[in-house]
């Protein structure tokens, strides 16, 4: 241990795996995403949106109320998975939304609390 090191601070290491348990996806519009354009999507966007929530997928869906998109807390465990459901929704099969896709953990330094 060097003379930097606080003797009785965690092994930071033990902290650094934690396992994604959901995928946080934040919404952006492109460029062909015009009022018209969305407008004439969202009958088919909404339901299968719903589909999505009923089926597990979309644990928790905002409104980002500083723009036009959406934020999304998924199920699934894989940027990949997430991608996938997405992709599929009628926007982001028209190329209207994109998605930023955030993997997310529990909070690994609360073990800190029970190590001894």
């Amino acid at each position: 241990m060097s003379e930097n090191q606080n003797p009785s601070a965690p092994d930071m290491a033990a902290l650094e795996a934690v396992p994604t348990t959901k995928i946080l996806a934040i919404s952006s519009l492109t460029a062909k995403a015009t009022p018209e354009a969305i407008a004439q999507i969202m009958p088919f966007e909404v339901p299968a949106t719903v589909r999505l929530h009923l089926a597990g997928k979309i644990d928790q869906w905002f409104f980002q109320t500083g723009s036009n998109g959406v934020v999304f807390i998924l199920n699934v465990t894989t940027p990949v998975e997430a991608h996938e459901l997405l992709e599929k929704l009628p926007l982001g099969v028209a190329g209207l939304m994109t998605f930023e896709l955030i993997p997310l953990g529990p909070l690994k330094p609360l073990g800190m609390l029970l190590m001894e």
